[in-house]
């Protein structure tokens, strides 16, 4: 017979979920405020029904001993006044047979070999996001290990995973997860994740995780029986928002500041990318995000290595990443929106939906300048005025990006730039971005101009369900003027279509424009002008019709890259400051007739070239 040890009261709440603790002992812990009684259904490797005892704050909780080696399979027996469900448990490490299914207890230990490992600071961040389902025709964590020195000699230092939380089937973005702590089974579970960070580590990746901190999917969604994780006091696009303010949230808070720990602990994240914090609603005093940055600093301070939080949002609102003491949030960074759509207009030219608010050569400007283009004055496509100033903030907290899995993914056909624009726009654009003076992000395949779509997929089991996705993603698209039937997103050949295809990047134009994208990360890297992200050292003018100067310095270094819009007409640029100038790098390579030197002479760009120079001494103003 399994003996269960006596509760006590806490003041602090324990590691939510369940985990060995040795010698065949384990912890149960399960919040549930308002069911009559919890236990815990054993599966294997014995079978037993064990009652849990409940605390003060919701908690049911028991530690059983003698149980035999062998995997841990349970579920949790709910008592309401409605009669007695079985539900895997909300903080399953494991779903090995699926979202429906029984949870497993997951061993925490693993052999790390990234002792010496201290992180990278964020304002030299160069990050790359990739889906581990479509990056390798396997699509899992071991799969992507071998693929690292192809990234490490891109020069690119930041993996960034779309989730990874376990979701219904074996295909899904990961924004369907359904059990925050549980690492999707078929991408290889926590230890594969952790041999993928371990390996990060040690050729000088970082590794930072998107997190889904505002719904849940809705397939295999048990979080109701368990309690009120949700609230109908807001609405979200996915229903009702989850309970961040309202009567109990304290346990729904706890589980989520627990679960960002438990990336960051025993993963040995890097970070967290916080999935669209708009749609977390939060009017307490003490707000849910700020909680989080507590929390996460806190960890900081005890490992002694940095941990970063970067927010999704759509609001320009530069509080998330304030400091606490002037009255912000504290986050580290947030993803700028502003700087693609910037860029994607004017190569494209479209001007539906969100796009209407852009297409000017001076949005980029502004966008390099102060990185929101929309600071508070009217925006069409709201009908209302939006965001406020960023000017206080330094660069390198603002994330930007010419292609990532929304911007992508969320068009009909999810064409990518390539299908998009000429292969001079894709040089133009790489330059646009890896010259800004904020943190660059490319997505998968960018750096070779893959020219497979990145679509929406999904593997729900529920008939209804996933006809209610084909509608809505039909509805999604009604504000722009884009052609075509939206591909199913349940054909799994919707999610083979959007796999990488590696060979396009070992020849021709493709291999070309890899080689451009390493180039330009050099400079990067290199010239202290364009690793000092502070507003105060940068300047954007335009020139001509087309044109755009972008000026950055570094004490007495400065870089110059100017960049001709127009697919079709040469810009001339004149108004050089003081000095020589020497080329750098031009994407017009071998026939280029710029000149190596420049001395004040008016250059003439080519139709979507550019061009950037150095200088070693400043004049002073």
């Amino acid at each position: 017979m399994l003996q269960v040890s006596p509760s006590s009261q806490r003041s602090q709440i324990e590691r939510i979920g369940a985990y060995p603790l040795g010698q065949g002992r384990y912890r149960f812990l399960v919040w549930a405020p308002l069911v009559e009684q919890v236990e815990l259904k054993l599966l294997s490797p014995v079978q037993q029904v064990i009652p849990l005892a409940q605390d003060g704050q919701g908690y049911w909780q028991g530690e059983v001993e003698g149980i035999p080696p062998g995997p841990v399979d349970y579920l949790y027996r709910l008592h309401t006044s409605g009669g007695v469900v079985e539900r895997p448990d909300p903080a399953s490490r494991c779903q090995p047979r699926g979202v429906h299914g029984p949870s497993r207890v997951v061993d925490p230990h693993f052999d790390w070999q990234d002792q010496g490992w201290k992180g990278i600071p964020l304002s030299q961040w160069i990050l790359y996001e990739l889906h581990v389902g479509t990056f390798t025709p396997e699509g899992t964590f071991a799969a992507l290990i071998p693929r690292l020195p192809h990234l490490v000699e891109l020069g690119v230092n930041v993996l960034e995973l779309m989730p990874v939380a376990q979701f219904p089937g074996e295909r899904n973005w990961g924004y369907d997860g359904v059990y925050p702590y549980a690492v999707q089974v078929s991408y290889g579970g926590a230890a594969g994740l952790k041999a993928l960070v371990n390996a990060c580590h040690q050729q000088g990746l970082a590794v930072i995780l998107d997190v889904v901190y505002n719904h849940l999917g809705p397939e295999g969604n048990y979080l109701r029986d368990f309690g009120p994780y949700f609230t109908d006091k807001y609405r979200t696009p996915w229903g009702e928002a989850l309970n961040f303010d309202d009567r109990y949230s304290d346990g729904v808070r706890e589980f989520f500041l627990q679960n960002a720990e438990y990336w960051l602990e025993e993963f040995h994240l890097d970070g967290l990318r916080l999935d669209a914090v708009h749609a977390i609603y939060d009017f307490s005093a003490h707000p849910f995000l700020q909680e989080l940055a507590e929390r996460v600093d806190a960890l900081e301070a005890r490992s002694g290595w940095p941990r970063v939080l970067v927010a999704e949002s759509d609001l320009n609102d530069v509080r998330l990443i304030t400091p606490r003491e002037q009255g912000g949030y504290g986050l580290d960074a947030q993803w700028c929106d502003d700087f693609h759509h910037s860029v994607h207009t004017l190569l494209t030219g479209e001007k539906t939906g969100y796009y209407q608010d852009f297409g000017q050569l001076e949005h980029l400007a502004k966008a390099y300048r102060e990185s929101y283009v929309y600071s508070g004055q009217y925006s069409p496509y709201r009908a209302r005025r939006h965001g406020n100033s960023a000017v206080g903030r330094p660069g390198s907290q603002f994330v930007i990006c010419i292609q990532n899995h929304d911007q992508v993914g969320n068009r009909r056909l999810g064409e990518r730039l390539s299908q998009l624009t000429s292969f001079e726009g894709l040089k133009l654009a790489a330059a646009a971005l890896l010259l800004a003076p904020m943190l660059p992000l490319l997505f998968m395949g960018e750096e070779y101009g893959e020219v497979a779509p990145f679509l929406y997929f999904i593997s729900h089991g529920d008939p209804d369900l996933v006809e209610a996705v084909r509608q809505g993603r039909r509805r999604e698209f009604s504000a722009f003027a884009w052609q075509g039937e939206v591909p199913d997103p349940q054909a799994e050949e919707t999610f083979l279509r959007s796999k990488l295809n590696w060979e396009l990047g070992t020849a021709g134009h493709h291999q070309v424009l890899r080689r451009w994208y390493q180039a330009l990360i050099h400079l990067r890297k290199t010239l202290p002008p364009l690793q000092n992200l502070e507003r105060s050292s940068v300047g954007a003018e335009l020139f001509a019709q087309s044109g755009l100067a972008l000026h950055r310095h570094q004490g007495s270094q400065a870089v110059l890259a100017l960049f001709n819009f127009s697919p079709d007409q040469v810009v001339t640029y004149a108004q050089w400051p003081g000095g020589q100038w020497e080329k750098l790098l031009d994407s017009g390579d071998q026939e280029s007739s710029l000149p190596a030197k420049n001395q004040g002479e008016p250059v003439e760009i080519p139709p979507y070239g550019v061009v950037v120079y150095g200088q070693e001494s400043r004049p002073q103003p």
